[in-house]
């Protein structure tokens, strides 16, 4: 699996127990063998996106906060992707 499609997993694993939207995003993920996280994106529906541009932002501002840029840098590869 992609490096950018484990951190997206990791990011909806967290969201699976309290909310439906995030469990299945995630077993979408984890189901299917996507190539790249543009795959992944283009295999989302409308309302799918909003959520996953949600998850994203604040999965991004938390990297950031912590120091990680290389992840942020990746989620926001897959945000840029979102708002294509």
């Amino acid at each position: 699996m992609d490096q950018t499609l484990g951190y997206l997993r990791e990011i909806l694993s967290g969201h699976t127990d309290s909310d439906h939207a995030g469990k299945i995003l995630y077993h979408k993920l984890v189901k299917n063998n996507y190539k790249n996280e543009e795959a992944f994106v283009r295999d989302l529906s409308s309302s799918e996106g909003d959520y996953l541009n949600k998850v994203l932002k604040e999965a991004i501002d938390y990297s950031e906060q912590e120091g990680d840029s290389e992840r942020a840098g990746q989620l926001n590869e897959v945000y840029e992707l979102l708002i294509l």
